[in-house]
């Protein structure tokens, strides 16, 4: 079973979605695969610090 997903709606500044749909299409992923793998790593590093 696939693990379940929520919508969510978010304002970013065009240069931010500009690069991450460089990113994003240079890893063969979408949009929203690419800013989801970001945030899971961005929790994943801060919250060892803790």
């Amino acid at each position: 079973m696939k693990p379940l997903k929520t919508k969510v709606s978010i304002t970013l500044d065009d240069n931010v979605v500009q690069q991450i749909k460089e990113w994003a299409e240079a890893d063969d992923r979408s949009f929203s695969q690419y800013i989801n793998l970001i945030l899971k790593t961005w929790i994943s590093e801060h919250s060892k610090e803790k």
